[in-house]
């Protein structure tokens, strides 16, 4: 073998040896070749007879000879810059220059091991069944069916052919572009030369598959490029990665298809990979192995992240960490659903990084990343538009978008049938008055789903939104923009499927949010109308006191509201205990009840964080946690009611030094391990009396029926809402918030 054409099984070994990531290249410039070198250098000396007899007729033995020299340095040069140009060209990412610095990120420093699913299981599901499997699973993914995933790698070292599948931005391009990196370090079981070709690129039926390889080649300086394409072609030398089936322009698919089943017919030897959009990929390669890509799960959304905050300063900071934490906090849910898909988990990421925190006013995050899809996207990677677009334009889309996701999300509908879907599209467009005329419902769903994947097929002719995400801050938009407040107040205010959508309205809703929360405080009023709790609420503002600010008030009623809530439910246990059982109604009480606790405590943290209540470290040691143990073992009182007592003294008229005091005292009268249940009983009775006279409270302001107890948790769900969606508006009036919020906790009905 020639030095300059060949390579060492020394020089190999050492070139497999190193990992070229990012911008650091530990091997001398000189091998970044020497893989491709060792393909095409010894392909060229096996064709020099028939190279020299075609381009150098006539030319003396000395002369070939320095021709043949000439030519094993060029192509050795050539090697290098295929090399280069492949990772300048192919692995570079910028995307979405509008949320980021616009600075290339390498692609290995942020690609993420792409998961194959195996979806046959699921083709045929019904639309029902669909819903009943996303039910069953129990989370925001819509994903169902078989979870068994496959290593992508793996999966393309194993196939000749393979057709790789997946919506919009879920990284079939970056998979295509990872497969001839890795190639190109000799770390793939077969030894062939990656050629990235990018479809969207066959823009007439003059152009061919093998010109396209050969202008690759030419690019980087390769000699006799068409000469040896075609013998590295009949050797099986090459791994052709087709990217974007989806994207060739409408006029040329049928061409592009045929192309691509004729070469591979014509060249066996060799590998191919191909991606399409699901939607858009209509079969027909029969040599071609189907897989489709998986949305990110939990684990690889934590590479990502941990790779895209990797500078110094972010190991330092520990970005990855907090960010991390962040999505995973339950009132981020909904942007966790978006980061299943990594053209908006980027997004997310470029959001973050710019502020070092995911914005309150979710509407404007999500807006942005419906924008993403619906248009930004496709401008990124320059994809010419179907002739669809160029009469239904984005608003009118999401205006039908809307529409659809509103009717559905309204019947607690998540999937829907081709038909159903086509046919509401259908009236849509006939009920538009700027509709262009030439649209119908099948072509409209077409385009969407094609392009940009906000509606995805999940079986045959079963049909969902891309994100529950998505489908929320649409139905929302839709009410804001029907101005639907009273409706959605009334049939929805407690039903936690409706949460989000609460809150994109009131981030939507901008400055007339507040209009919303009155509806809402109004509505919520309605559960107070029971004597026992408007006696509870008159008590809370009496205890409370009336110099503080008024969300200092509402933090101290909601830390004593939950303290009291807490003794009922003690109350109750005490109760279990002597009859020695629980009937229905008292589970369904307690149940009640413990959720009314979980929202007063969230009410309480929420206001002492806007107001800068510091609980004072004497109230917090006056109750000690030993006793508190102890306290709890005995009666089932939960150590948090001591957080609870401690925390509303702060701002509260009540002596807890004496509390402090009785507490120590009964400390000392807790019975023994072997004492009978009645001395137990009493212990726990006497620690209730104590209570309730710390809080001067009447025991029977917190002895609930089932109605009283579901009322309570029904307004105090409310009534956390309404703070919600305070938080996650766009402006909020000081004056007519403090005005609300000084209603809140007290049997005071709202004004007329």
């Amino acid at each position: 073998m020639c030095l300059i054409s060949g390579i060492t099984l020394a020089q190999r070994a050492i070139f497999a040896g190193n990992d070229y990531t990012g911008c650091e290249i530990n091997a001398p410039m000189a091998m970044l070749g020497d893989f491709i070198n060792g393909i095409v250098g010894p392909i060229f000396d096996a064709t020099w007879s028939s190279l020299k007899a075609q381009y150098h007729q006539g030319l003396e033995e000395t002369d070939l000879k320095q021709e043949q020299i000439k030519a094993h340095k060029a192509i050795a040069a050539a090697s290098e810059a295929y090399y280069q140009n492949y990772r300048e060209r192919h692995c570079k990412v910028k995307v979405l220059r509008r949320y980021g610095s616009g600075k290339d990120m390498g692609l290995d420093t942020i690609y993420t091991a792409v998961k194959f699913l195996s979806d046959a299981d699921r083709r045929y599901f019904s639309t029902d069944h669909m819903e009943e499997l996303y039910r069953q699973a129990g989370n925001r993914r819509f994903r169902v069916g078989s979870n068994e995933r496959q290593d992508g790698l793996k999966v393309a070292n194993a196939e000749q052919y393979l057709m790789v599948l997946g919506g919009p931005g879920v990284g079939k391009s970056t998979f295509l572009r990872k497969l001839g990196l890795e190639s190109l370090k000799g770390a793939m079981k077969h030894e062939q030369m990656p050629v990235f070709i990018e479809l969207k690129s066959f823009k007439s039926k003059e152009m061919s598959l093998e010109q396209a390889i050969v202008r690759e080649l030419e690019i980087s300086g390769f000699p006799y490029a068409d000469s040896l394409v075609k013998s590295m072609l009949a050797e099986g030398r090459l791994l052709v990665l087709l990217d974007g089936l989806d994207e060739v322009p409408s006029s040329q698919v049928d061409n592009v298809i045929e192309q691509i089943q004729n070469f591979c017919d014509q060249h066996r030897k060799n590998r191919f990979v191909a991606s399409c959009r699901v939607a858009a990929y209509k079969g027909g390669f029969n040599r071609f192995t189907d897989v489709t890509m998986a949305e990110f799960d939990n684990d690889q959304i934590r590479e990502f992240v941990e790779s895209w905050f990797s500078s110094k300063l972010d190991k330092e900071s520990g970005t990855a960490d907090t960010f991390w934490k962040l999505i995973n906090q339950s009132e981020n849910a909904s942007a966790k659903d978006l980061a299943q898909t990594p053209l908006l988990l980027t997004f997310l990421c470029l959001v973050y990084d710019s502020s070092q925190a995911l914005p309150t006013v979710r509407s404007t995050l999500y807006g942005d990343a419906l924008d993403i899809l619906l248009k930004k996207w496709a401008a990124e990677k320059r994809i010419r538009r179907d002739s669809i677009y160029q009469g239904f334009h984005a608003d009118l889309e999401k205006v039908l978008l809307s529409e659809i996701a509103h009717d559905s999300f309204q019947k607690d509908q998540l999937f829907f049938s081709e038909s159903e879907i086509t046919e509401r599209i259908t009236t849509f467009l006939a009920d538009t008055l700027d509709a262009p005329s030439h649209l119908d419902g099948a072509k409209v769903l077409n385009a969407i789903e094609v392009q940009q994947g906000i509606l995805v097929e999940r079986a045959a002719g079963v049909y969902s939104f891309s994100h529950l995400t998505l489908q929320e801050y649409l139905t929302a938009r839709y009410i804001s923009k029907k101005n639907l407040m009273q409706t959605l107040v009334e049939n929805h205010l407690t039903d936690e499927r409706w949460r989000e959508i609460f809150l994109l309205v009131s981030g939507l809703l901008e400055e007339q949010a507040q209009d919303l929360w009155l509806l809402m405080e109004q509505q919520a009023n309605g559960y107070l109308d029971l004597p026992k709790l408007q006696g509870l609420l008159q008590w809370l503002v009496d205890l409370s006191n009336k110099s503080d600010s008024s969300n200092q008030q509402l933090a101290s009623r909601s830390w004593l509201l939950a303290s009291a809530i807490a003794i009922a439910m003690t109350i109750d246990i005490d109760i279990v205990i002597a009859s020695g059982s629980a009937t229905a109604t008292v589970s369904r009480s307690a149940r009640a009840i413990a959720r009314a606790i979980a929202s007063a405590r969230a009410i309480a943290i929420d206001s002492a964080i806007a107001s800068a209540i510091a609980i004072d470290s004497a109230i917090a040691s006056a109750i000690d946690m030993d006793i508190a143990i102890d306290i709890a073992s005995a009666s089932a009182i939960d150590m948090d009611i001591a957080i609870d007592i401690a925390s509303a003294s702060a701002s509260a008229n009540i002596d807890y030094n004496a509390l402090a005091t009785e507490l120590e005292a009964l400390q000392k009268q807790i019975p023994s391990g072997n004492a009978t249940a009645q001395k137990w009983q009493n212990f726990a009775d006497q620690l209730i009396e104590t209570y309730l006279s710390f809080f001067k409270l009447d025991k029977s302001l917190i002895m609930f029926s089932l109605e009283e107890a579901q009322a309570l948790e029904n307004y105090l769900y409310s009534v956390k809402l309404i703070i919600d969606c305070k938080n996650a508006a766009v402006r909020v009036s000081r004056q007519e918030w403090e005005a609300i919020e000084s209603r809140l906790l007290t049997p005071q009905q709202p004004p007329t």
